[in-house]
């Protein structure tokens, strides 16, 4: 065998699973089923605050690659992103550059990812704001918090400050994203509105407005009190932290 070939040769002893080894029945080894199980029933009886990230995201790839040890995979995958957040709201073409990741995996990712965005949105949609602005920082987070480019968003209200639509606005690039306050207004009156709250992602993950951002801000609250509109705020979404202009003093 050739020098070459050795370095090849798989390392058993890099993670507690060897790989998966095709068997003439198309089961897995029992090694990596008795793994499965045992972190599956650990979830069950302990919840997920039971287990780190990683261990999380094999469960995840469980399914998406049934055949082979996920442990490796799942390390990698970590080690990209840094978290499973992150690991989940990666675009489809940095997931597809991670060796190991195919077309399944990326799928079940982001089925996972918007049944987050989906479950966080149900629990502000057609509620007063002011009663579940917990919940309201917690779904911009959980949309915006990670994504690598920025995004623009309303929350539009009825006269009872009950969000009434959450839509996007704009994307932009990592530090920009293109906003027209007319067509901000003009779709708060197509909804019949009377309040808005702007929101937008800072990819960066320093949540501290610029100067652009600022102006931004103050031409759409110009364009709302023309026609009788209400802007309650303007959320920059950070990382780990938001800042609202209200509270800054901005508005």
């Amino acid at each position: 065998m050739t020098q070459d070939a050795f370095a090849e040769a798989p390392m058993l002893f890099d993670t507690d699973e060897a790989p998966a080894m095709p068997l003439p029945s198309g089961r897995l080894p029992s090694y990596i089923q008795d793994h499965r199980k045992r972190l599956r029933e650990r979830f069950m009886s302990g919840g997920a605050s039971a287990m780190p990230d990683y261990e999380l995201l094999e469960l995840v790839l469980f399914r998406s690659i049934p055949r082979q040890d996920v442990k490796p995979l799942a390390r990698r995958l970590m080690d990209e992103f840094g978290d499973f957040n992150r690991v989940l709201t990666a675009p489809a073409d940095r997931l597809q550059a991670i060796k190991g990741v195919g077309e399944s995996v990326v799928t079940d990712l982001k089925i996972l990812e918007a049944c987050a965005h989906r479950m966080a949105r149900a629990r502000v949609m057609q509620r007063q704001v002011i009663s579940s602005w917990d919940a309201l920082l917690d779904y911009c987070h959980t949309t915006m918090a990670h994504r690598e480019t920025e995004q623009f968003r309303v929350f539009f209200l009825d006269r009872k400050n009950v969000l009434i639509a959450d839509e996007e606005q704009a994307r932009g690039t990592v530090d920009h994203v293109p906003v027209y306050p007319r067509e901000v207004a003009k779709r708060a009156l197509e909804l019949n509105a009377s309040a808005l709250i702007l929101v937008h992602n800072h990819p960066s993950g320093d949540p501290t407005p610029s100067q652009s951002d600022i102006d931004m801000t103050n031409r759409i609250q110009d364009a709302c009190s023309a026609l009788g509109l209400t802007l309650h705020d303007h959320l920059i979404i950070g990382k780990s932290a938001e800042l609202s202009f209200r509270s800054a003093g901005y508005l």
